[in-house]
């Protein structure tokens, strides 16, 4: 792609929350190399400084903020310091999130091993996760009568896996939201805001490695299911989600609101 095919994302203001992780960073550069200027959020400014001096020495413009999403004074204060510096807010990636091993159903466990409270962490940094940041940010995009929300889904939203109970759920809720948040906001504020998520397949990260790749890179028995799953036939990579991302941004997408958008490699559309 030509620099100039975005040319509208120039001097756009985002904001990823979630925004240090491996997805989340490869968003961010993404972005910031169409002219966005791109705020990193994450739990710590030490994390979400490191992704911003990542973009800034490939000549991005980006800046960092600290704040947890499940915390809406944190979050108003995010808001307040960006429409303070930049007057607007334009995009909004809901990136956060994760999984944990309580939540997780191990393969000689069953459902009546689950943890409770790992499961309640799961299902509020997922979902709760998500839809606050977009009750304090998307509070902006009704006054501006425009404004974009990314949420970020899983192929487990709509094809349920096997042992991650309480991150399939949780993704399942987000895609419910994406789609009602979508009708409560062009219903009342316009045509000019759009809410809409990606599902990404299977990307290695740090918190899957283990149950997909052993250390010698080779796949474990759950990544060989996976890949046998994926017409493809491999593991997604940051690169993958660049187009939809820009799609979704960008002015191409105007008529598109309350979608999910796979990016997986076929996993969706694959039967036993």
């Amino acid at each position: 792609m030509k620099t100039n095919e975005f040319a509208e994302l120039k001097g756009r203001v985002a904001l990823i929350t979630g925004g240090a992780g491996v997805l989340g960073c490869g968003m961010a550069n993404v972005l910031a190399h169409y002219g966005a200027i791109v705020g990193i959020m994450d739990l710590t400014i030490e994390g979400a400084e490191t992704a911003v001096d990542v973009i800034k020495k490939n000549g991005g413009e980006a800046f960092a903020v600290k704040a947890n999403v499940l915390d809406k004074e944190e979050l108003q204060e995010v808001r307040d310091f960006i429409i303070e510096k930049y007057g607007r807010l334009d995009i909004l990636i809901n990136a956060a999130g994760g999984n944990m091993p309580g939540a997780t159903i191990g393969p000689d466990q069953a459902i009546y091993d689950m943890q409770l409270p790992h499961l309640q962490k799961v299902l509020d940094l997922n979902i709760i996760g998500t839809i606050l940041p977009s009750q304090v940010f998307s509070e902006v995009f009704a006054k501006q009568k425009s404004g974009i929300v990314i949420n970020i889904s899983s192929a487990s939203a709509q094809r349920p896996l096997s042992r991650v109970v309480g991150y399939s759920a949780s993704k399942a809720a987000i895609d419910n939201f994406t789609k009602w948040l979508a009708v409560e906001l062009a219903g009342k504020y316009g045509d000019g805001i759009r809410v809409n998520a990606i599902a990404p397949g299977f990307f290695i990260g740090e918190q899957n490695r283990v149950l997909l790749l052993n250390p010698d890179g080779t796949l474990t028995k759950r990544g060989e299911k996976i890949i046998d799953h994926t017409p493809m036939g491999r593991f997604g990579v940051p690169e993958d989600l660049d187009g939809a991302l820009l799609f979704l941004c960008s002015n191409m997408s105007q008529f598109v609101t309350g979608t999910v958008l796979n990016i997986d490699g076929g996993f969706a559309a694959t039967s036993i």
